[in-house]
């Protein structure tokens, strides 16, 4: 399966997609499945950006907003996770993932997905440890505060994902595993970043939690982002006989490398298309007595605890789960729950935060799973019962579990009714300029990389003019 691997996407979808279209033409190939490693930035109108941790003046529409409208159609199977910059009102609705548009798929707080017997296991946001302790207690409109910790991963989610057991093929997140510099060129890398020396040495770069996943799950495959640089590195586990390569990824601008197509085996008689995971969803469901929407700590049992504290599902727990789906395929069920920006009528200097939404995917999966949307966990624990729950609100519908489970399992998907893709050529945007070095092949991630030393160009001295922007999440 030809995947493609998209660093930071700052809400460049219609750039990345160009480019991925320029590499099919110029290589004679068809990308089969994208993944963006953050940074997504799902932003449907000017109240999402509100809710972005970016200062003002960074409050650009960019992209998105035409593939939820419908006014463009994803032109491959896109899935993503979340980052430091997100429209985070807009990805609460989906803890457990969920489409944010046709054709794109949010993985959730964290996640697991099989796409044609590739097994993608997922966790957004960046590791914070003031606040990795704490319950999900936030919701949109945000503090300055809370418009940052909202984005930062929680104890249960890497927990969650320890309970694995079954290979993962690849390992998304947005933060680098810590130490993972110790694996690649870190002269290299220190030649294209030299600040980073001091956060190395003091072990403030890159994330604790990420690095205990990468070694427990061992994954063949590990993507991130976030540090705006590209960087290979091979992981030899245990004696050697397991090896997991390692790539970051740059963020979408000119003449940086954002973007890498890969191969990766995968089941030629399989469809490709997501599907959930069986095990994973065995978790969610024996861990959901775990879940916290309080600012407090929230401690999770261990080895010590006289209660059970080991949630690795055995067969009778997976074949539970089971009955309750039988189809284990993503239903492709996605639903506006709020108005799209429309250029014409935009109104930025009068537009507040969102008040919270649930989200009908989020809604119909947990009632399916038998497991609790934080969301509403949230408003019950905050006397707001009243969230706006989607742009066609069925709250009062009186179907019972058999009618939901009919629907999910049975019912094929109602078609959008969008209106027909518009494909703007008016971009003069020299796409050849953006996509340089993007294509290498599955070798060339990390041998090239790991035995060449690349010079970097003659440094220029200059002010960095988004460094407020990026620069601030080192204490966030």
């Amino acid at each position: 399966m030809k995947i493609a691997i998209e660093g930071c996407a700052h809400g460049e979808l219609e750039t990345i997609y160009d480019t991925i279209k320029l590499l099919e033409d110029k290589e004679g190939i068809k990308v089969d499945l994208l993944i963006i490693c953050g940074d997504f930035q799902a932003c449907r109108n000017e109240e999402d950006l509100h809710c972005m941790a970016v200062p003002q003046k960074y409050y650009n529409m960019q992209s998105f907003y035409k593939y939820y409208n419908g006014e463009k159609e994803a032109p491959v199977l896109t899935v993503f996770i979340g980052g430091n910059h997100e429209a985070s009102n807009y990805l609460q609705e989906l803890p457990y993932g969920g489409w944010v548009a046709p054709n794109i798929y949010y993985m959730g707080y964290a996640g697991v997905v099989n796409i044609a017997g590739i097994r993608i296991a997922g966790i957004s946001g960046i590791y914070k440890g003031h606040d990795y302790l704490k319950g999900r207690y936030e919701k949109s409109p945000y503090s300055n505060e809370t418009k940052r910790s909202v984005y930062h991963i929680r104890n249960l989610d890497t927990f969650r994902l320890k309970q694995l057991s079954q290979p993962i093929d690849i390992f998304v997140s947005h933060d680098w595993p810590s130490d993972i510099w110790n694996y690649g060129n870190m002269k290299q890398l220190l030649k294209f970043k030299p600040y980073f020396k001091d956060d190395m040495e003091s072990k403030k770069l890159g994330s604790k939690p990420c690095q205990d996943l990468l070694m427990q799950l061992q994954p063949k495959y590990y993507f991130a982002a976030h540090l705006h640089c590209k960087f290979a590195a091979l992981v030899k586990h245990d004696d050697g006989k397991k090896v997991t390569k390692f790539l970051a990824l740059d963020k979408c601008l000119p003449k940086r490398r954002f973007l890498q197509i890969t191969d990766i085996p995968h089941d030629p008689t399989l469809k490709i298309r997501l599907e959930y995971d069986l095990e994973w969803l065995a978790i969610l469901f024996s861990t959901n007595h775990l879940i916290s929407i309080r600012e407090a700590l929230n401690y999770l049992p261990g080895s010590t605890s006289k209660e059970r504290w080991q949630f690795t599902p055995n067969e009778e727990e997976k074949e539970i789960v089971l009955k309750k789906f039988l189809n284990l395929e993503v239903p492709e069920n996605f639903e506006k729950t709020a108005d799209g920006y429309q250029p014409d009528n935009s109104n930025r200097g009068h537009v507040r935060q969102p008040s919270p939404r649930t989200n009908p995917q989020t809604t119909l999966f947990c009632k399916i799973l038998g497991i609790d949307d934080p969301l509403n966990l949230l408003g019950a624990l905050t006397n707001e019962l009243k969230f706006e729950s989607s742009l066609t609100d069925d709250s009062t519908s009186t179907e019972d579990d058999s009618d939901v489970y009919e629907t999910f399992i049975k019912s094929t998907p109602a078609k959008l009714s969008l209106p027909k893709p518009k494909f703007d050529t008016s971009d003069n945007t020299d796409l050849s300029a953006i996509c340089k070095n993007t294509c290498l092949s599955d070798e060339e991630i990390v041998v090239k990389e790991l035995e060449e030393e690349v010079s970097p160009s003659n440094p220029k001295k200059f002010k960095r003019r988004n460094a407020s922007l990026y620069c601030d999440e080192g204490v966030d």
